[in-house]
Formats: C-alpha cells, structure tokens, sequence
C-alpha cells in the first residue's frame, strides 16, 4: 500500500510522523505524497488553536476527495481530546497521541477488513514511554529525538496535558544509543523535541535533570551540533549553565517560553513563574553563552488582559532583547479554565494587539540579526534558495550564501548584511566541512 501524511503542529508531531513512516517502509508499504492518489492517508492533527482543529477537518476532507476509497485515518492531539468531532468526518480509524504502532495496525486491518475502527484512551493514565525510531527521511541533515512526552502543568489556557498525559521519559542510554546511531547515519545535527523537555528525567529512577541528558547527548555526539526545542524558565539554573556552557556542540539557541510579560497575565495563565525569574534565566544564558539567542513565545488578549497588561508585555520582551518572538493571538479551548474567564476579548482586539506585538518581535529580530554583521558564523546549510544555498547558524538565524548546491555541508561564513527573516553571508575560505552524501 502507498501511505501519505499530512502533520499539523509542533516538532513532536513531525518527529512522530516520521517515525511512522519508518514504520511503514520496514512493514513493506511506500511512501506518496499528500497531494496524489495514495491507499492510506494520515493525518497527524494538532489541536493546541482552533485553527489547527480546522486545517485537520479540512485536510480529512482534501483526502476522501483524492481517493473516496482510500483508508483515513487520523491521530494526534485533535484526534485525542475530540473524538467524536473526528469520526463525524469519515473517517476509518480514529486513533489519539499513543500507541503509533497499534494505530499503524489499526490502518492496515481497515484496509484489508473493510471496517472502521477506533481506539483512544485517556491519556491521564499513561505511565509508560513510547520508544520509536528517530531521525528522519528526507535528508541528512538534521534529525530529531523526542526525549519527553506529557505534561503536568495545567497551564488555563492548555489542553496539551489531557491529550497527551503526565510526563513520561525516554531513558538516559537510549537516547545516547538513538543519538550515536544517528551521527553514525550521517546526521550533522540532533534537536532534541519533547512537549516539556524542561520536566525530562523526573519520572526516571534517581530523577535525572535534562542538563544530565544534554551533557551525555553532547559528549555522545560530538560531531553533531545539538539544538534543544522550547524550556521552562525555571530549567536556567547557575548549575544548569556551568555544566553545558562548555560543550562546543550545543547549540547556543534557547527557546524560553514567556507566554506573557506581565505578572498578573501570568498568574491567570498559572504560569510558574514571574517576569523576575524569566529575566533572571535570560541574563544566566547571556553570561555563559555571550552572544546567544533566547527566543520565545508570546499570547496576546488573554481572557481579561487590559491595555496596561498588553503594554507591559511588550515593554518586557523589549527590555529582555530576545532575538525572536512568535506571536500568538490566544485561542479559547473547551475544557480549559481560561474558556471559562471573563474578560474574552475580540477578534478585532486580538488582531490589533497581535499586529503590535509582531511589529516589536520584528524590530527586535533586526537588531539581533544587525549585530550578527561582521561576525563569523559555522552554518549547516540545508537547501537552495533564490540561487543561494540557506541554512542555520548555531543561534537558529536563517542564513543565505550565493553558493548553491551546499545542501548537508557545514561551512563557515562571514554574515555581510540583512534580508527578510534572515541574514546574507560571503563564504570564507578555510574551515569549510563536508558531511556525508546521503543515501
């Protein structure tokens, strides 16, 4: 059978993704794309927005169009917390955000059987981590682990604890293991993805913290620059910065969830933690890692947020210089507390705060990227773009090279000046290092 995915979301859901595509090849079934006539189409939902919810039904639809006698089947977050809302839409299997074998054999006894089918628990009593195959498909280059899986804190806005339940590890060795296997397969860098990475290792005996896994990855790996996905800000710790400041490999980018800079947002958001502790954690990271970039996300109009709360937040992320900022404009959730807040505001007020929140994330982009000019950067080039080759630097800017063809080669730069979301950049003539030719 050919099998073809359509993933909405966050990394953890592309790293899923691709994990079951894996699965897929090693059972004997190829691989189409979303946009033709397949067998199978997944979809892999996310249901952190209302629109995530809407792209997903919109997407179920686009597949019984391309092929009415196909196998659907959908899993993932939308899939998890309404499943009623997704066997409405006809659909044959109807899974949820555990279990990706068991959904893989769900799809195939839909197919040969002729039946629907569903299976979602309640995640809330999940205790056991999922182990699947890591990395990717489509190139060497850059390879995800998913380290965590869950998440126990109840935020008012969040669903994500109910559709994925409490948090739950991958050991210490086998990610080391899935790490070595990975760099042995040519990968040049790991991004290590969880829903809330910064909770990794509690449930695990002895309580590791993920500074301990970070330093085991970075050692294990030392030819693979590490990229760590979204922190707590309470994961920055001194100790936390003295014992990774030291790892060439790790890559000097650090994801700090704000949400909002305003304590009394915060407190409604029961968030833990307050302007002070995410400003001390911001100054940690520029004190061990000079020159890092510590981005984050941003909600605006929360339930009850005044203009004075709004303005605070933007005051703050000025004040932190972060180098990125993702603005969201907030999305009301059933069966979260803030749904049921007073104070819901309008989507002319949420359009008109999002629109001021993302004019402050660009000025501060482009004073991050303005004081990368002149300095020299080690980038992983990933594609052609424009005649340019393009790839990251360690800090995550998007870099363009008029070079092309340097897909899956590291190469240092010169970054010579600025361009929309990213900055230019002249090769220079040593340091340059070829990974291997993918297979």
């Amino acid at each position: 059978m050919k099998f073809s995915f359509f993933t909405l979301g966050c990394k953890v859901n592309q790293y899923e993704t691709q994990a079951m595509e894996q699965l897929l090849l090693q059972r004997g079934h190829s691989l189409g794309r979303f946009d033709e006539v397949c067998d199978g189409y997944i979809i892999n939902t996310c249901t952190v927005t209302a629109t995530g919810d809407k792209k997903s039904r919109n997407m179920v639809r686009r597949a019984r169009k391309l092929n009415p006698d196909a196998v659907i089947g959908v899993c993932g977050c939308y899939a998890q917390v309404s499943p009623d809302e997704v066997a409405a839409l006809d659909v044959d299997v109807v899974s949820g955000t555990g279990d990706r074998q068991g959904f893989l054999d769900r799809m195939e006894q839909a197919a040969r059987e002729k039946i629907r089918l569903r299976d979602v628990d309640n995640a809330r009593q999940r205790h056991d981590f999922e182990v699947l195959p890591a990395g990717g498909l489509a190139a060497r280059t850059r390879a995800m682990l998913k380290a965590e899986d869950g998440c126990d804190n109840f935020c008012s806005y969040c669903i994500i604890p109910f559709a994925r339940g409490p948090v739950r590890s991958l050991p210490l060795e086998t990610a080391v293991a899935q790490a070595r296997t990975l760099a042995a397969e040519g990968y040049l860098e790991l991004v290590v993805t969880g829903i809330e990475i910064s909770s990794w290792g509690g449930d695990l005996p002895g309580a590791p913290g993920l500074a301990d896994l970070l330093a085991a990855l970075c050692g294990a790996v030392p030819g693979m620059r590490v990229r760590l996905g979204s922190l707590e800000p309470r994961t920055i710790t001194e100790d936390f910065c003295r014992r990774l400041c030291g790892f060439e490999n790790l890559c000097p980018q650090f994801h700090l969830s704000l949400q909002s800079g305003c304590d009394s947002v915060l407190k409604r958001m029961n968030r833990k933690y307050d302007t002070a502790r995410y400003r001390e954690s911001v100054d940690l990271l520029r004190r061990y890692f000079p020159g890092c970039a510590v981005t984050t996300d941003l909600i605006v109009a929360f339930p009850g947020e005044t203009e004075e709360e709004f303005q605070a937040s933007l005051d703050f992320i000025r004040d932190c210089g972060l180098a990125a900022v993702h603005v969201f404009p907030y999305s009301r959730r059933a069966g979260t507390r803030a749904d049921r807040m007073p104070g819901q505001h309008s989507n002319e007020t949420k359009e008109q705060r999002s629109a001021l929140a993302c004019a402050a994330a660009g000025a501060l982009s482009e004073a991050y990227r303005q004081a990368m000019v002149g300095t020299e950067q080690t980038v992983l080039f990933e594609q052609d773009e424009d005649g340019c080759s393009t790839g990251h630097a360690p800090n995550s800017v998007l870099v363009y090279l008029p070079e092309p063809g340097l897909r899956n080669v590291l190469k240092r730069v010169r970054i010579t000046g600025l361009r929309p979301g990213g900055v230019t950049a002249e090769g220079l003539p040593a340091g340059d290092t070829a990974g291997p030719t993918p297979d």
